[in-house]
């Protein structure tokens, strides 16, 4: 039995040690003398991947207890006042403060966290400026300095298994990452999380920033997603994870921390953040190591990160150097044209392939310098996307294609230069022979090269009308992302050339080379560009909050409580010489006889304009009220709509534009372009208005939106189009409660009062795989009128089976089922760990 207090020196620090024998894993017996013990002998393979980052910690007081009693835990970022003073410590500066953050440089302090059961370390990615000599109390006179953040020296991908899913699924979906991690360069180690997961660490030579690292991260998991969208999921929405593993690429952000290799976790067992090997995560029954388990594994020498990335001091001279996390590779591309396709040849035989391979130097070629992007079935389909310049083809191979949406982007490796004559090949090339598969054109034409760098290149692609670029030009960046020339992204950049159209009269040629010089001309503008017909479905937005608004490109809009509506101004047709206004809903429901107020927009906007925008109705404080604008949109007989006009009227909030008869389709303009065209076209009337946005300040945007007691805001990035009928995360919902779009699937039988109508309604989610989940009961919030309304819409569908399978059996006894039709919208306090609403009170019945 340990002593209960005692004074130790550790690392020739002295720390005072209490309540030794205190239980802190109550099923295993774990006592916190056992922790600190475990945090002293695992020292000298743990400190490398913490040393000199910023240590936050969660601690457990009376430690985490067990699955069915579990105790309180809370994180820890700011040093303790009652910290020793020998502790290091840093200070770094947050958007509006400082932390001092403690620096786990040796045993003294891991014995430290171990005493005050401090049980998990959360590091980010990077480390603190070398160059900032840490601050300590007991040595120095001051206040500890703010240093500043290097670049991460590593990149981390958190593999959570999501409901259905063990551990066993996270080691497959880890296998599939380390195939793309080795293709692009970066070897990687699994780490079995000590909770649930896995997570897998691929150490980087500190050359890129955080954003760039998160970015590729964010492609990686997203072409995991593309390949494997039955097991992998890389979106955050806890509803979409049921029977996948969750791919966190997040954890990059230089904000974002994830537990420390060797770190002990806060479960009812001891487990234990534990490196593995990768013939380990072969076992079908692997499972999480105990921290017994890993100081076994340790003494027998058994460290995967033995050989990761090491912190460097340049002032320590005997300091080992961080291990280089990219292997080197040899130069592939020369300078002198003479030579610039030696290694092409090297790799093919002009006897065993049909792919050209030319005894002689490149010579140049007249003419604008041209493109071609070939579909290349190998031993993974990828695109191998090429560029002329100084007389050869510059080729990259692309895994998923060239992005088509603006601000999509997607990894590129550079390949050899290859010859011109490549770009009209299309064939077989052997299957044992380089490249082995099926090539063919995914299109080709000519390329505007507008700045060639040695990390950068940005160019414009004018393909075929036909072509995979989908016949219109598109500007690309190809970014370099590491120190060797092999690893790049490609970006479709935001700035786009504008649409051009090519004359029905020019006659078409499949001769790529010479097709592709075409230039189209725009329209003439005496020809106004017609109407599309039928209106497009509107854009949408996802539901999100500050934490989902990356980067500094946003617009904030107020978020009207109303019916979404698309309006289209028509040309006059009648003797009075007056244009005409169509109203349609998100569904395509025709509203132009509910509204005839709306009319008005004839004479604001010219015809042949498109727009979008809320149809709201005012109450008495003159706010937004969804029950008043219900009304109206439910009566049919003009004599009810003209009187309801009356005392109900209705206004149309226009904020964006997509379509004019200068312009014409508007939907591949940047929204900060819309929105000046829209402001230069309509003007506002008595019942149409279009409103300033917010500005660019989430928080001045929710304040304005709270005063004016609107239910929230709309974040739009400045630079998105418009893309009709998708969601999309370029626009996010940020309201002031927590809200969720629900889709009822039943009732419970009501009591007392209630009796009549329903007790409580029972709600399912919608997934983005179109998958309803169950999602709890709402039984508060309702007025008697929407309690009488509600149980008449649901007499009407009933059915007699659950439309979902995962409801709970306490919530079933008494339920009778419908179909799942109506949609409504609750708000919430948050989401449960089976992925329920928590307190769900009843907002209203959706259109």
């Amino acid at each position: 039995m340990a002593p209960k207090q005692q004074t130790v020196t550790v690392a020739g620090r002295k720390l005072k040690l209490t309540n030794l024998d205190k239980v802190l894993y109550p099923k295993a017996g774990t006592t916190k003398a056992e922790v600190i013990e475990y945090f002293q002998t695992i020292a000298p393979v743990m400190l490398p991947h913490v040393r000199r980052r910023a240590v936050t910690r969660k601690r457990w007081p009376d430690g985490p207890g067990t699955a069915t009693d579990p105790k309180d835990a809370f994180f820890r970022k700011n040093l303790e006042d009652s910290a020793p003073s020998w502790v290091p410590r840093l200070g770094l500066q947050h958007s509006d403060h400082v932390n001092t953050y403690p620096l786990a440089e040796d045993e003294a302090v891991l014995a430290w966290f171990g005493q005050v059961a401090a049980l998990e370390l959360h590091v980010p990615q990077w480390r603190f400026d070398a160059a900032v000599t840490p601050f300590i109390p007991q040595d120095q006179d001051g206040e500890p300095p703010v240093a500043e953040r290097r670049n991460p020296d590593r990149l981390v991908l958190d593999l959570d298994p999501g409901p259905g899913t063990d551990v066993t699924d996270c080691a497959q979906v880890a296998r599939w990452c380390r195939e793309l991690l080795d293709d692009i360069g970066l070897p990687s180690v699994p780490v079995t999380s000590g909770s649930k997961g896995i997570h897998l660490y691929a150490a980087l030579d500190g050359s890129y920033t955080s954003n760039q690292v998160s970015e590729v991260a964010k492609e990686l998991a997203r072409s995991l997603e593309a390949d494997h969208p039955k097991n992998v999921v890389s979106q955050m929405k806890k509803t979409a994870r049921k029977g996948k593993v969750f791919i966190d690429w997040s954890q990059n952000n230089a904000n974002k921390t994830t537990v420390a290799p060797y770190s002990l976790r806060g479960r009812p067992q001891p487990w234990v953040a534990a490196p593995r090997t990768w013939e380990e995560l072969e076992d079908p029954d692997l499972g999480q190591l105990t921290f017994h388990e890993v100081l076994e594994r340790v003494a027998e020498g058994t460290d995967p990160l033995a050989d990761f990335g090491r912190y460097t001091d340049p002032s320590d001279a005997d300091s080992p150097a961080m291990a280089e996390s990219v292997p080197k590779k040899t130069e592939q591309k020369t300078t002198d044209i003479e030579d610039a396709l030696t290694k092409y040849r090297s790799m093919r035989d002009a006897a065993k392939t049909p792919e050209p391979v030319p005894d002689d130097s490149p010579a140049a070629r007249e003419g604008d310098p041209i493109f071609v992007i070939q579909e290349h079935h190998a031993t993974a389909l990828h695109y191998d996307t090429r560029l002329e310049r100084d007389g050869v083809l510059v080729s990259w191979a692309v895994p998923k294609g060239p992005p088509l949406e603006v601000g999509g982007q997607g990894l590129a490796v550079q390949t050899e230069d290859h010859p011109i004559e490549y770009a009209e090949f299309e064939g077989t090339i052997p299957k044992d022979e380089y490249g082995g598969g099926e090539v063919s054109i995914w299109d080709s034409g000519t390329v505007e090269i507008e700045k060639w760098e040695d990390k950068k290149v940005v160019f414009v692609l004018h393909g075929q009308p036909e072509g995979g670029l989908g016949g219109k030009p598109r500007r690309y960046a190809l970014v370099q992302t590491d120190d060797k020339g092999k690893d790049w992204l490609i970006r479709l950049m935001k700035d786009q050339p504008k649409q051009t159209t090519v004359p029905e009269t020019q006659e078409k040629t499949s001769t790529h080379t010479k097709s592709s010089s075409r230039k189209p001309k725009n329209k003439p503008k005496s020809e106004p560009a017609p109407l599309p017909d039928p209106l497009p479905s509107p854009m949408l937005a996802t539901m999100g909050t500050a934490k989902d608004l990356r980067g500094e490109d946003w617009i904030f809009e107020a978020k009207w409580d109303g019916y979404r509506i698309l309006s289209a101004v028509h040309h006059p047709t009648g003797e009075d010489n007056a244009g005409t206004v169509e109203l349609r809903s998100r569904n395509g429901k025709d509203y132009t006889t509910v509204f005839p107020e709306l009319s008005e927009l004839a004479d604001l906007a010219p015809p042949d304009t498109v727009l979008d925008g809320e149809v709201v109705a005012l109450n008495s404080a003159h706010r937004p009220d969804f029950g008043l604008l219900q009304r109206r949109g439910r009566l049919t007989k003009k004599r009810e709509i003209d009187r309801a006009a009356e005392r109900i009227p209705v206004h149309y909030m226009v904020f964006d534009v997509l379509h004019t008869a200068e312009h014409g389709d508007l939907t591949d303009r940047p929204y900060t372009e819309r929105r000046q065209i829209l402001r230069e076209l309509v003007t506002s009337g008595k019942q149409v208005q279009v409103p300033e946005d917010l500005g660019d300040e989430l928080d001045h945007a929710m304040e304005v939106s709270e005063e004016l007691k609107l239910e929230g805001i709309l974040a739009k990035r400045a630079q998105s189009t418009y893309r009709a009928g998708k969601r999309s995360d370029d626009w996010i919902k940020i309201k002031h409660d927590n809200h969720a779009d629900v889709v009822i699937i039943g009732w419970r039988q009501g009591k007392g009062g209630r009796a009549k109508t329903f007790g409580s309604l029972l709600l399912a989610i919608e997934n983005d795989d179109g998958d309803l989940t169950y999602a709890g009961r709402v039984g508060t919030g309702f007025s008697d009128a929407e309690l009488t309304e509600i149980r008449q819409q649901l007499e009407k569908i009933t059915r007699k089976t659950p439309p979902v399978d995962d409801v709970a059996r306490e919530d079933a006894g008494d339920a009778t089922w419908v179909t799942p039709k109506l949609h409504a919208e609750v708000k919430h306090s948050g989401i449960t760990r089976d992925n329920r609403l928590r307190h769900p009170a009843w907002s209203k019945l959706r259109d």
